[in-house]
């Protein structure tokens, strides 16, 4: 009898460890938020919203030519009708159709870990330098081949500097309002609002501003930040999560109110997205989407 009793009470030890990593883990990846807030989504689409939910993948991961990995990031390009990505082991900016299609590849000198490039302006873009948390700005046209780091207006940023290569990852301008954001991976996840840089007139002074919004970050449930994009005709944000194989949508108040799966089976995907890096919209509202190691992908919002 108190050999039964004995293995009883093993089992009960092993399920009660068993249940304890399984909400360790829950709670690590965010599960209990993204589950209320499936269950609590409406039947339809909010008005002045993207709705995620709508969309249905296009073209499912494509091998980008001449490129072999580490593909970082994406940016739509409104003037050029083009994408931008950075590779960051061999720092490159590369020109990206909107099919796909590698247009040409650009060399970046002096920089040590490119992670994010962002559109700010006609020729004119951000590149998030990862480990020393550095913005540089650089301008390029169609005759460009390498870009100098020391060439353009640089910010450093040196905020949460223990967290070991979690520094930016992603980026996302405001063009109406001349807001860059930059997200922080994790450990902690932060999306900062920058002001003031670049500074797009320099025969006018221009001081920086840096915010953050607590409320706001810890609500977007997602394990980490990838990419961001600033949607300027809703005031929209799109958080890409690599970990979480998720995009969400935060409205002005930073408040998420729809997502799209990047899981095999969601979304008409036939494989679930290896490793999202970069997202981007163009004005027909298709989302593109780069993964590591060199994978493209689009999405359009299904008819009706």
């Amino acid at each position: 009898m108190g050999r039964l009793i004995s293995i009883k009470g093993l089992l009960l030890l092993l399920v009660l460890a068993l249940s304890a990593a399984l909400i360790a883990v829950a709670v690590q990846f965010r599960l209990f938020e993204r589950a209320w807030f499936n269950v609590s989504q409406p039947a339809e689409a909010p008005a002045h919203s993207l709705w995620l939910s709508d969309y249905k993948v296009v073209i499912e991961a494509k091998q980008l030519e001449g490129v072999a990995e580490d593909v970082s990031a994406l940016t739509y390009d409104p003037d050029r009708k083009s994408l931008f990505t950075v590779t960051n082991q061999k720092a490159k900016l590369i020109e990206l159709s909107l099919e796909g299609e590698v247009l040409r590849q650009i060399d970046l000198v002096g920089f040590g870990d490119a992670e994010a490039v962002e559109y700010v302006a006609p020729g004119r873009y951000v590149i998030a330098d990862e480990r020393p948390q550095r913005l540089v700005e650089v301008r390029i046209d169609e005759n460009t081949t390498s870009v100098n780091a020391e060439d353009g207006q640089q910010l450093s940023v040196a905020l949460d500097l223990g967290s070991a290569n979690k520094g930016f990852e992603g980026l996302a301008y405001d063009l109406v309002g001349k807001r860059l954001f930059v997200a922080k991976e994790r450990d902690p996840l932060r999306i900062y609002e920058v002001r003031g840089f670049p500074n797009l007139d320099p025969s006018k002074p221009s001081s920086v501003q840096i915010s953050e919004n607590h409320e706001r970050d810890a609500g977007i449930f997602v394990r980490d930040l990838s990419s961001l994009y600033y949607d300027n005709l809703t005031g929209h944000m799109l958080a890409l999560s690599d970990e979480s194989r998720l995009v969400v949508e935060l409205d002005e108040a930073g408040k998420p109110i729809s997502s799209l799966s990047l899981l095999q089976g969601q979304q008409g995907l036939k494989k679930s997205v290896p490793q999202a890096e970069g997202i981007a919209m163009d004005e027909q509202g298709v989302i593109y989407l780069i993964s590591e190691p060199n994978l493209f992908y689009t999405f359009e919002k299904k008819a009706g």
